[in-house]
């Protein structure tokens, strides 16, 4: 199968706390040497949070772009110092793969595992207090520099340096950039949000948001 990319760094654990207020978050994760284990509900070791929305098996292990980082930067000066792989609460940091060119649905292999995409990121306010800026969440999202998860499909051990493989697309039109062009819009084309609710491997979460705003709209109308 084509080479992708190859892992740059691994990322795990990290509870912290949030300014001002105090919350406690799993964004600040620690870079992590050697091999780690990749089990259904992500890395051995990792932590989350608030388990309601962060980790379990279908947000497993959260890959971000590494070069998205540079324009995070540019657009928040401030930020310079901070704005560094593994700041985004990302389990895998890697180039050359990002939301244009990685599908809902794809199966890679990332040492001796697999996993599968099964949604994007959606980017919240814990970013802005991380980073302690405003906006910078609703960038993320505007420019749709979320990254994405995956879940796991066969367990197995994963390190710096790893190729990422592409084993398999089941779709060809619903990138996470795409998913996100059809997502954002104030009034969507019914037909786009039910090709994407019925996409192979997406999330069933999401699966059901997107039929019930379909049919919400087909009232609409």
């Amino acid at each position: 199968m084509t080479l992708v990319s190859k892992i740059e760094r691994i990322y795990a654990g990290g509870l912290g706390t949030l300014k001002p207020e105090g919350q406690t978050t799993g964004m600040y994760k620690r870079q992590v040497s050697g091999a780690v284990h990749v089990q259904k509900n992500g890395i051995v070791g990792d932590q989350h949070a608030d388990t309601r929305v962060h980790g379990g098996p279908e947000k497993a292990v959260h890959h971000y772009p590494a070069e998205h980082y540079s324009k995070l930067a540019a657009r928040f000066p401030h930020c310079v110092d901070e704005c560094v792989p593994g700041s985004l609460g990302e389990n895998v940091s890697a180039y050359d793969l990002t939301e244009k060119t990685v599908f809902i649905g794809d199966i890679y292999q990332l040492g001796t595992s697999i996993l599968q995409v099964s949604q994007p990121r959606t980017p919240c306010w814990k970013i802005n207090h991380r980073f302690d800026t405003e906006h910078m969440s609703l960038f993320v999202a505007s420019e749709r520099i979320t990254g994405w998860y995956y879940r796991v499909i066969q367990p197995g051990l994963i390190q710096e340096g790893d190729l990422i493989h592409l084993l398999d697309r089941a779709a060809h039109r619903f990138s996470i950039d795409e998913f996100w062009n059809v997502q954002l819009q104030h009034r969507p084309n019914i037909d786009d949000l039910l090709d994407l609710q019925a996409t192979r491997g997406l999330n069933e979460e999401w699966k059901r948001r997107l039929a019930e705003r379909a049919k919400w709209l087909q009232k609409q109308s």
